[in-house]
């Protein structure tokens, strides 16, 4: 059974079907975690944050602390707010967005001040309609409460914060891509080095790019000390998370637990969270985060939801989004439906991902629709490792951004862990189950 007797500290509002409004959140303590920071030293609010462990939530696991203190010191620097949420089955941002708006922005105020920038920006993927609506009116309901504008609740900080629709490119959910977008340009990741955003980022500035669930959790911490924060989990996996899950399982969703504490098994299997697979079948597969991430076996159902106990493994937590695939779940098409994802949204400016995921997509293709030949497993081995030699994870960069050398987890770990799949494709002419 999972371990739930953690504090829920970003979904403490989940059970208010008017989570989203003014009047709700400042009834459950909103906002006063704010006037709080805004009596310490912002030092001492960046401090509390450090002193939290808090590793950023949106795929790279940074600590936030850390990435604050590489800000480089000039008169203009900015935040930003990355919300473009594009992962497919990663879910737990536009949650967030949709039930406490709210959060989110006292959250931005709370690291505006820590980090003193006067101008905020959050970037949010196109797609969430509702999503933009609920927060763009709680930035309207924030200026009139006096929680953003001018002399915030009468002290000397001031911070303007702008909601900026992105254009639903999965690339732009890259910070320094992100950071193009929101300049008005076409959404191609920055050579870095120079472009380190926290030296040269938004308009040539130092820039902080955060996760909006990173960001959501600033508000707790600051009402009850980094050290509570630091206190749950366990290593450097502190806190609570938020999980997307998805795939073969009888209660998809979005799922708040301590980090660590809890194995996959617990998150798919408790009643009170995944209940379990649909028909009681076998777990196949899972992939523990994100669709770029490298899948595990049902061997590994106990592994720790920790960002070093499933990198000691050889995959990642990325996004927070874990799929679960059953026994009668194909791998060959599975692995095609990602591909083709990710050569649609290459965005073209390397060429070992601009070409080298379409070719793979072809051949994935071609296998799952009657066309396959058994050279075509070494064939897709041999592109992948163009595009990331060695076929190692972490994998090798041979493109600007991570997005082409993250296409080859899929296809190696599906070929290595159901080789005897992708040939009964070849000698059926096509998926033996349709």
């Amino acid at each position: 059974m999972a371990t739930l007797d953690a504090p829920l500290i970003v979904t403490s509002r989940r059970e208010f079907d008017d989570s989203f409004t003014l009047e709700r959140y400042v009834t459950t303590g909103g906002y006063v975690a704010l006037k709080k920071a805004l009596t310490m030293f912002p030092e001492a609010v960046a401090s509390e944050v450090d002193t939290a462990s808090l590793l950023g939530r949106g795929g790279a696991g940074f600590p936030a602390g850390r990435k604050w203190s590489m800000l480089r010191k000039s008169p203009i620097s900015y935040l930003v707010v990355n919300g473009d949420e594009s992962e497919p089955a990663t879910f737990k941002d536009h949650y967030l967005i949709e039930r406490d708006p709210h959060q989110l922005i006292e959250g931005v105020i709370i690291a505006a001040y820590a980090l003193q920038v006067s101008q905020a920006f959050i970037f949010l993927r196109g797609e969430f309609a509702l999503g933009l609506e609920r927060v763009q009116q709680a930035v309207n309901d924030a200026y009139a409460h006096g929680a953003l504008g001018p002399k915030i609740f009468g002290s000397a900080f001031s911070l303007d914060l702008v909601v900026h629709p992105g254009a639903g490119a999965y690339i732009c959910g890259e910070e320094t891509s992100l950071i193009e977008a929101l300049e008005g340009k076409r959404g191609f990741p920055r050579i870095k080095p120079p472009f380190f955003p926290a030296v040269t980022g938004l308009y040539g500035e130092p820039t902080v790019v955060n996760n909006i669930e990173t960001l959501s959790n600033l508000p707790w911490i600051v009402n009850n000390g980094g050290a509570a924060f630091a206190a749950l989990g366990g290593g450097r996996s502190t806190g609570t998370r938020l999980f997307a899950l998805a795939g073969r399982v009888k209660n998809p969703g979005v799922f708040e637990i301590e980090m660590v504490k809890n194995t996959f098994r617990d998150l798919i299997y408790d009643p009170r969270l995944g209940g379990g697979i649909l028909g009681d079948r076998a777990i196949k597969a899972i992939i523990p985060g994100g669709v770029s991430a490298p899948w595990f076996g049902p061997e590994l159902l106990d592994l720790p939801l920790g960002q070093d106990e499933v990198a000691e493994k050889g995959s990642m937590l990325g996004s927070g989004s874990i799929v679960v695939m059953d026994e009668t779940s194909c791998a060959v098409r599975a692995t095609w439906r990602i591909v083709k994802f990710f050569s649609r949204e290459s965005c073209g400016q390397c060429t070992p991902c601009r070409e080298g995921s379409g070719w793979l997509e072809r051949v994935l293709y071609r296998l799952e629709h009657g066309g396959g030949r058994v050279e075509d497993l070494d064939l897709l081995l041999d592109l992948s490792d163009n595009i990331s030699p060695g076929l190692t994870w972490p994998p090798q960069q041979t493109t600007i951004c991570v997005l082409g050398p993250s296409i080859p987890s899929s296809i190696n770990s599906a070929i290595t862990m159901f080789k005897d799949e992708f040939l009964e494709h070849v000698h059926h002419g096509g998926c033996p189950h349709d």
